[in-house]
């Protein structure tokens, strides 16, 4: 089994963060979670399911792309923005309405971490 791409999928996701990733990096960056309010910590969590989910559906869609037949299969940069922007809110809505489970299960070990 040859894992030698996995690297290089790790060095792509840490050069060309995404705005989820951003926003996730700034708010773990800027919070003390020792001292946080329930709201503050789920806030965190919701936001720690929606990368993910955006990392999943983004893998996702290199496995479509790898099966076609055209290199004009990632479009051109605007299309690829719009695209990445769209994946952001679909995972953000998702994660707000109903997601998958993981917040809320982060949310659960962390108030029982932190004592809240």
């Amino acid at each position: 089994m040859d894992i030698s791409g996995i690297n290089a999928n790790y060095n792509e996701y840490t050069t060309k963060e995404s705005g989820t990733a951003t926003k996730l990096k700034e708010s773990l960056n800027n919070t003390d979670y020792a001292n946080a309010s329930e709201e503050q910590l789920l806030d965190a969590c919701k936001e720690f399911e929606a990368y993910f989910l955006e990392m999943v559906f983004k893998e996702m869609q290199k496995s479509v792309n790898a099966f076609s037949d055209s290199e004009e299969a990632s479009g051109s940069q605007l299309v690829d923005y719009f695209k990445d922007t769209t994946l952001q809110s679909l995972t953000s809505t998702a994660t707000e309405t109903q997601g998958l489970g993981l917040a809320q299960q982060l949310f659960e070990q962390m108030k029982r971490n932190y004592n809240i």
